[in-house]
């Protein structure tokens, strides 16, 4: 008897898989986690996981939630929760995370911003106090 119902997917779990020796060029939209091993030029788009793989070549602009580097990057990225850059990975371009994390080894030629990444992520900035602060209370003479 077969059973129809998808089984749920484990956390984690990679659900699409771009091998070693694949190229793919265009836009890449995605739930899941995806991973790249070969090489991708375009446009990236999700707010799940994407795992660049070590011998992975990645030409993009990254619109993410969170990715994990192991591969090279060379374009800008934007995650949501987290950019990982792990040996031997290597990213040229500008970040913008609120947690960044890069291992000894790797190799990193751009920016990194992180407090512009909160506040874009629909957080508004501090607005300014309704009333002005109290005067600091003036020192009492000792005697």
């Amino acid at each position: 008897m077969v059973q129809a119902a998808a089984r749920p997917q484990a956390a984690g779990e990679i659900t699409t898989l771009l091998g070693r020796g694949a190229t793919f060029e265009g836009k890449l939209t995605f739930d899941g986690t995806v991973r790249i091993d070969g090489r991708f030029k375009g446009e990236v788009f999700s707010d799940d996981t994407l795992v660049i793989g070590e011998g992975a070549h990645v030409e993009a602009e990254i619109d993410i939630g969170e990715v994990i580097i192991q591969g090279t990057v060379v374009g800008n990225i934007k995650a949501k929760r987290s950019i990982e850059i792990h040996a031997p990975g290597r990213v040229k371009g500008d970040v913008h995370t609120p947690v960044l994390q890069i291992d000894k080894g790797v190799v990193f030629e751009g920016r990194s911003f992180m407090e512009a990444a909160t506040q874009s992520m629909g957080r508004a900035p501090s607005q300014p106090a309704a009333t002005p602060p109290a005067a600091p209370p003036k020192p009492t003479p000792v005697k």
